[in-house]
């Protein structure tokens, strides 16, 4: 890499996005925030929305800041969450705002599903995990309700696509974020048409799969012309988060469990393969895509959502905290001993998180946190003895021995969460980088203009350019 290379990732969040500007080259990284906008979830007659219009006019707004300061960048990158979705109907134009996988609409659907196709059969064909709001529940109950985007709709984008859509008018269905669905074929790496066919819902309008690395096309003639850019190309990168994540962990070799950690805790291993048995079903375990076709063995844990929606109950009583201020609270209250299953449903959507989980704790015979430092502790612990618990249970799959804990993602930056993790798990954590969806999103991009070659050249450049901190368990 013996010149500079501007290239900007739009990096989307279940909360908020921002638009990161990174330079590469010269054995160099340098990356910047250059703007920062709500991911807001709009809540009409019951139904939850993602403001799919809010996020593209901010995308926009990030473009013209970056023709503002007379950057030339290389290319773009869309990362964000998984399973949502929107159509776009035969004219060409968004049927719809896509439906949020918050909304509670899935409820129940799984059981449903399960009729035509038993559980163990679909997680055979899928490999993934089953939660409610799998993009094939969601399909299913669009149907039942006889959503009108759905009706109308001729062609189905996940969200990262749909925001290439936006910026490009071209359409690709990029491998990472549609193995999230619940519809691909593990074996094939392209949609099971059949799946679909057997529940009743057309398969007509899915998309042939592409890899990461994909170019999508050129921005809009309009959109560059009223940024002030060239008609910059977008390339389809590891459009899931996880996945882009996934491809920062600084790690030098297979040796390694990850955990991106933020408002879901994602705790997996990567594998050259799918892992699909009866072993794995019963964990629940799921088998999404990875980069240079590996996969990402992992679980997916309710994560620091617990801890965002009880700030919530408190803000609204008064009561708000800084992230250091919660740590500090956090330590006071280090030996408080009750602790909660994360993944308890009733924890998915509560009008009052704080309540409710002092609710189940009371239901348990536990002692009920007196303070917000206990409920803070309570959720750190309760996080770590779930880590421990995946961790186990991933040992038994991978074919290697795990021997630390990469954590990425903003939780990386919890000093507290990372040592109660790793006394907890037994083995070291290596905590950093907190930015890695956006690096990965960016070294991408990279990799599609050919500066760097594979994962492992991108986890070198990540190690050598990124400080993280190695937490030590206790006594060890």
């Amino acid at each position: 890499m013996s010149e500079k290379h501007n290239f900007l990732a739009f990096d989307c969040g279940a909360t908020s996005g921002r638009a990161v500007l990174a330079t590469v080259g010269n054995g160099e990284f340098e990356m910047r925030e250059i703007h920062r906008f709500p991911d807001r979830i709009l809540e009409f007659d019951g139904k939850y929305y993602w403001d799919v219009y809010g996020m593209f006019n901010s995308f926009r707004e990030a473009l013209a800041k970056v023709a503002a300061e007379g950057i030339e960048i290389e290319s773009i990158g869309i990362d964000t969450w998984g399973v949502d979705f929107g159509f776009l109907s035969s004219d060409g134009i968004l049927a719809g705002l896509p439906r949020c996988y918050r909304d509670p609409y899935t409820s129940g659907i799984p059981e449903e599903v399960f009729r035509t196709i038993p559980r163990n059969e679909l997680y055979a064909r899928t490999g993934i995990q089953i939660l409610d709001f799998n993009s094939i529940f969601q399909l299913y109950a669009q149907k039942k309700e006889g959503a009108s985007p759905m009706a109308a709709g001729k062609e189905l984008l996940f969200m990262p696509d749909l925001l290439s859509w936006f910026l490009t008018g071209e359409r690709v269905c990029e491998y990472t974020i549609a193995s999230t669905s619940g519809m691909m074929d593990q074996n094939t790496r392209q949609f099971d048409k059949a799946l679909l066919e057997s529940i009743g819902v057309d398969p007509s309008f899915l998309r042939e799969i592409v890899q990461p690395g994909t170019r999508v096309g050129l921005l809009r003639k309009a959109i560059a012309r009223e940024a002030g850019l060239p008609q910059v190309p977008v390339i389809a990168v590891a459009g899931h988060d996880t996945a882009s994540a996934i491809a920062a962990v600084p790690a030098a070799d297979e040796h390694f469990a990850y955990l991106s950690s933020g408002t879901w805790s994602l705790m997996g291993i990567e594998t050259p393969a799918p892992v699909i048995n009866d072993e794995s079903a019963k964990d629940n375990f799921t088998n999404e895509g990875g980069i240079e076709g590996t996969t990402r063995f992992l679980k997916n844990i309710t994560g620091m959502w617990l801890l965002e929606q009880s700030r919530k109950t408190w803000a609204a009583e008064g009561r708000t905290y800084t992230y250091d201020g919660i740590e500090a609270m956090a330590r006071e209250a280090i030996d408080f001993p009750s602790v909660i299953d994360p993944d308890d449903p009733r924890f998915a959507s509560p009008k009052d998180m704080d309540a409710e989980i002092k609710a189940a704790i009371a239901e348990t015979g536990q002692r009920v946190p007196a303070t917000d430092g206990e409920m803070i502790s309570c959720i750190y612990h309760s996080l770590a003895f779930k880590y421990k618990e995946v961790i186990a249970k991933l040992q038994k799959y991978a074919p290697f021995t795990i021997n630390k804990l990469h954590v990425i993602g903003g939780g990386a930056a919890n000093a507290t969460v990372s040592q109660i993790t790793a006394d907890t798990i037994g083995i070291p954590v290596v905590a950093g980088p907190t930015e890695a969806t956006a690096i990965g999103n960016v070294m991408m991009q990279a990799k599609a203009a050919g500066l760097v070659r594979n994962r492992w050249e991108i986890r070198k450049i990540v190690a050598d350019t990124f400080k993280v901190r190695t937490y030590i368990p206790s006594g060890k």
